[in-house]
This record gives structure tokens, C-alpha cells and sequence, in this order.
């Protein structure tokens, strides 16, 4: 079940929130675990044992870390950290990258193991790190640890970020696990945020999408210069807004049940490098790794070779983290390599330049990175990229490019208006047309279902990773 459908929206969100609002505030926790039981368990019901088993397991090592904490054994109390790690990662490694490894090893060893083909646990990726970084909290003594298995599985199987996050971390949302208020006006807010989520989904996301399926399914022996960069907009285009749409859902519906989720995104096309980008892009993850892996290594405390050292080891992680294929590793190592030319000699420039030099600078690398994403096969890659800047021999135009500027072409412009923080220069609040509020909204969830009854092509990118 995903956010932007039609069950969810008019069926199962609905039924939630009745069923909470209903309930007495003391059982509002186990509504919220069993309801997101079943939001999991409607595409996955094995693997809910899965994130059950996850959620047991830290809960336990949790536990034990703080007794030892508490009688000042930290040796044994480290051990927490040990089990919360191999269990988690391996978990995640056994079911995310057994059949990569499997085939790598056929192709370059030439045998012919047989692939396990497992299906890939949805948001196992988001949820074993929200597990793992609740542990490794409570042994640092940054949040006490749950006492009720209930409450704990209440946070980790929290359906608004539990298949595609944002990675909500145990300390952020621990004091209203127990203590929320919720009220008209934080519903009413989350509604608002919930509608701007799934307008950017249905009506760009899915849109800009099409066009870059069409465009990968034709392969890139077929594009031209025009066709291959508009691919490569597209997708950009494709999963921001599929992506912070989810976010924004996410949030939305936090504020919905009494919770406070942290930004996920913040505007970042409009970045001037690419230091600056991951600053404002997908930042519970980049968060994540800088305070449970860069900074535990050093971060940038014992010397600049180290400091280097430290963010290749990052940057090689976070490819790996998004997906089981070549194309992942080498997206993170390219990051891992502008970021370190940015930390010791390019940034000391870009500063110089005007600022849409610096924009152009991001946009074209980011771009750039996201042909390496998307397109798993290396050889469709290379190809691409090189149609790109013209070294392929493909022609400037084609028909296809026109076809679809001429019929994608508004969403497309509307996408690019999208990206820049216009609210922070019109306060719609404070003028007449704050009363029109309720009509856009009304008027945006209705333009938005009669796109989601008649679009067949609504998938969800970040499920997948």
C-alpha cells in the first residue's frame, strides 16, 4: 500500500484515524502498532516477523547496555553495540546484497552458483538503521531506554515513515511516544502537509517519470543529444518530488497522530556545490552516517588525511546503502570524489564565482549523478552519458525528444518552478488569498484523484533502495 493510492487515501487513513482518535489516549500506542501491522503487512505479511524479530532484538540489546551502563561496566555494555551492528547489517546484507555478491562472484570467477532471488523486505533498509541507532543512543546515554516492547514497536513500525522513511531517530519523537498532544490545528497542519506531498507526487512525479521510462525502455542507442539530457531532467525531476512528496506525506501524517518529524529536504536544487546539496538532500540519512559513522571514525578531528579517509568510507557506504548494483557503488565513490575535491581545493573557488555559476556548477553534476543511478546496466550507462556531451555520434534532435517536450513539457516547467522556495518571498498568510486556502486545498485533492483513478504508473522509487 502506498500513500498516493486510492485504498490508502479513502480506505485505510480514514479507518486510522477514526480507530486513534476513538481510542483512550493510554491505547493509542498499541492502535498505532497493530494499524501499521497491518499497512506492512497489506504488501509484505511474511517479513512483518522480520521487522518483529529486528524490533525484538534491540529492543533487548537496548536493555542490557543500560544495565551495564548503569553499573559503570561499559566494556560489557559496548557489547549492545556489537549485537545491535551484526545483527542489523547482516539482516540487511543477507536479504539486500546476497544475490549481487552471488553474481559478481559468477562473473568473475565464472561459476554458476544459483541466486537465492529473495524478495527484498520493504523499508528494511530505513528500519534496521532507526533499530540500530535506537541502541546505539540509549548505550551513549542519549535516550533512556523503552521499557514497554509495545511503545518501541509502536516507533519502529510507525507506518507514515516506516517503508521509505525519513529515518526517524528514537530520540527525536521519544518524549511524545508517551507524551504527545495532538489537536485540530496540528491535524489540520499535517492535512495541509499531506496534500502538498502527494500533489508533487501524482502531479509532477508521476508525469516527469514517464517520460524517463519511456526513454530508458527505447534504450540509449535510440536517443539523441536533446532526449538524453531531457532524460536525465526528468529523472532529477522524478525523485525529488517522488521522494520529499513521500517526505512531506510522511510528515503530514506524523502531525496527523502528534508527531514531529524532522525535515527531509530542503530546496536542494538550488544548492551552489555539492557539499552544499547533501546538506539539503534526503538529510536523515546524511545525518545518519555523519553521526554514527563519520564522526565515530574521527570526522574531521584527527588531521585532513583522515578527515579524507573518513569521508570516502561514508560516501562508499551510502552507495552500497541505496542498492544492490555496481551503478550504487559507483554513484557513492563520484560523490565521495567531488566532495573531497570541494574540501581541499575547489570550494576555496566556487565561493568566487557568481552565484549562477555555482548553481549551474551543482546542477550539472548532480545531474550527472543521477544518469549514474538510475541506469543499473554500466554499458546503457556509459552510453548515455556520452550521448550526453555529444560522443556517441547520436544526432542533436529527434522526434521523440519534441513528442515529448510538446506533451510533458508544462509539467516539466511546472517541476522547475517547484524548486525554488517561493513561499519564503510570499507570505500567503498574511494576505487576501489566505482565505482561498481551503479551496486549494479541496481543489488539489480532487485534481489529484482523478489523476491517481486514471494513471496506471504510480510506483514509489525510494521502496525499492
Amino acid at each position: 500500500m502506498v500513500f498516493s493510492s486510492v485504498t490508502f487515501i479513502l480506505g485505510y487513513l480514514p479507518l486510522v484515524l477514526i480507530l486513534y482518535y476513538l481510542a483512550p489516549r493510554r491505547a493509542r500506542n498499541g492502535i498505532l502498532f497493530l494499524l501499521s501491522l497491518l499497512f506492512y503487512a497489506w504488501g509484505e505479511p511474511v517479513y512483518v516477523i522480520l521487522m518483529l524479530i529486528s524490533t525484538a532484538a534491540d529492543y533487548s540489546f537496548a536493555l542490557y547496555a543500560d544495565r551495564w551502563n548503569q553499573k559503570g561496566n561499559h566494556k560489557k555494555a559496548r557489547r549492545a553495540i556489537y549485537a545491535t551492528v551484526i545483527f542489523n547489517l547482516g539482516m540487511l546484507g543477507f536479504f539486500k546484497y546476497t544475490d549481487f555478491l552471488i553474481g559478481t562472484m559468477n562473473s568473475v570467477l565464472g561459476t554458476e552458483l544459483p541466486l537465492l532471488n529473495l524478495p527484498l523486505p520493504i523499508g528494511i533498509s530505513f528500519y534496521s538503521f532507526q533499530t540500530m541507532s535506537y541502541t546505539i543512543d540509549v548505550y551513549r546515554g542519549e535516550a533512556k531506554p523503552q521499557k514497554s516492547p509495545l511503545d518501541l514497536g509502536a516507533y519502529v513500525a510507525l507506518f507514515p515513515q516506516l517503508i521509505a522513511g525519513p529515518i526517524v531517530r528514537y530520540t527525536t519523537i521519544a518524549h511524545e511516544l508517551n507524551h504527545r498532544q495532538e489537536s485540530w490545528d496540528q491535524v489540520s497542519e499535517g492535512l495541509s502537509r499531506f496534500m502538498i506531498g502527494l500533489g508533487k507526487k501524482v502531479l509532477i512525479a508521476n508525469q516527469v517519470g514517464q517520460v524517463f521510462a519511456a526513454l530508458t525502455a527505447s534504450g540509449a542507442e535510440e536517443l539523441s543529444i536533446l532526449s538524453a539530457w531531457l532524460g536525465a531532467v526528468c529523472f532529477a525531476l522524478q525523485i525529488y518530488f517522488d521522494f520529499s512528496g513521500y517526505s512531506d506525506m510522511a510528515i503530514g501524517l506524523g502531525k496527523m497522530l502528534g508527531f514531529n518529524f524532522l525535515e527531509n529536504f530542503n530546496y536542494p536544487y538550488i544548492a551552489k556545490s555539492i557539499t552544499d546539496f547533501w546538506r539539503r538532500w534526503h538529510i536523515s540519512l546524511s545525518s545518519w552516517f555523519r553521526d554514527y559513522v563519520y564522526i565515530p571514525l574521527g570526522g574531521n578531528r584527527k588531521g585532513k588525511r583522515k578527515q579524507y579517509r573518513n569521508i570516502f568510507i561514508v560516501w562508499l557506504l551510502t552507495g552500497i546503502w541505496h542498492g544492490a548494483g555496481w551503478n550504487f557503488v559507483i554513484w557513492g565513490l563520484y560523490y565521495a570524489a567531488w566532495l573531497l575535491l570541494e574540501k581541499a581545493l575547489l570550494g576555496r573557488y566556487l565561493t568566487k564565482l557568481p552565484k549562477i555559476l555555482q548553481h549551474a556548477y551543482a546542477l550539472l553534476i548532480v545531474l550527472i549523478g543521477w544518469v549514474i543511478f538510475s541506469i543499473e546496466d554500466l554499458a546503457m550507462m556509459k552510453l548515455w552519458l556520452q550521448t550526453m556531451f555529444g560522443l556517441s555520434g547520436a544526432p542533436l534532435l529527434s522526434k521523440g525528444a519534441l513528442f515529448y517536450l510538446k506533451n510533458y513539457g508544462i509539467c516539466i516547467i511546472m517541476g522547475m518552478v517547484a524548486l525554488i522556495p517561493w513561499h519564503k518571498k510570499w507570505h500567503w498568510k498574511e494576505t487576501k488569498l489566505a482565505v482561498l486556502e481551503n479551496v486549494i486545498w479541496i481543489g488539489l485533492f480532487i485534481i489529484c484523484m482523478a489523476f491517481l483513478v486514471s494513471d496506471t504508473y504510480n510506483p514509489f522509487l525510494y521502496f525499492r533502495f
